[in-house]
């Protein structure tokens, strides 16, 4: 007799899995849709899975699937800033937005809906999540500037400046990404100098800030 092809063994997924499963699938589609073009059947298609399975998961639903997977992207932008301390503040700054802008470009649609608003899935949470994740940008990039007790107009600057991203990103998107990543990764960070430089002519704190960015450079 001709042996016969061993199947694998089927693994039954745990609670955590499965749910990591359903969010994967999720946040794929929102990546690609706004979230009120997504349903429930897609997700549950997406992740091989019926839609019941979902419901068992998440009993709110599409609002509460949404708000979920929007927790996860969120983990993801705030880990963008948490860089290592090695090299100088804008080489660290440069690599934290290298990671942005990939997110970016990987979420585009999803993102894009994001950060415009306007979705009928919009609520306070979904708000305080993605502000939260501008706070903690804002954090890391003080942290990093050496920053511990920022005055008001260096942590306005800074939380400024990350609007400014945002809006540039999105931007971005609409001009077909254009100008390249790297490019609008070393615009930005540009930007960053120019306009702490601003407030430097207004503040001490800032000024003291600025002349060490000069002094570090990139490296």
């Amino acid at each position: 007799m001709t042996p016969q092809t061993a199947t694998p063994a089927y693994r039954r997924l745990s609670v955590e899995e499965r749910r990591r499963q359903l969010l994967d699938a999720a946040l794929t589609l929102f990546a690609h849709r706004a979230p009120e073009d997504v349903s429930l059947d897609d997700v549950a298609e997406a992740a091989g899975v019926s839609r019941p399975l979902v419901y068992r998961y998440f009993p709110g639903g599409k609002q509460q699937l949404y708000e979920a997977a929007l927790g996860s992207a969120a983990d993801e932008l705030r880990q963008c800033f948490d860089e290592p301390r090695t090299g100088s503040p804008l080489a660290r700054l440069t690599r934290a937005l290298t990671r942005y802008l990939t997110f970016v470009d990987e979420h585009d649609t999803g993102f894009a809906a994001l950060l415009r608003g306007g979705s009928v899935v919009e609520t306070s949470r979904t708000t305080a999540i993605v502000d939260g994740v501008r706070r903690a940008a804002a954090e890391h990039i003080l942290s990093h500037l050496g920053a511990t007790e920022p005055g008001p107009r260096l942590r306005m600057t800074i939380r400024m400046w990350i609007t400014a991203v945002e809006a540039a990103s999105l931007i971005w998107l609409d001009e077909d990404k254009q100008p390249p990543a790297g490019e609008l990764r070393d615009w930005l960070v540009d930007q960053f100098v120019a306009t702490l430089s601003v407030t430097a002519a207004r503040d001490e704190q800032t000024a003291a800030l600025v002349g060490t960015l000069t002094r570090d450079g990139r490296d």
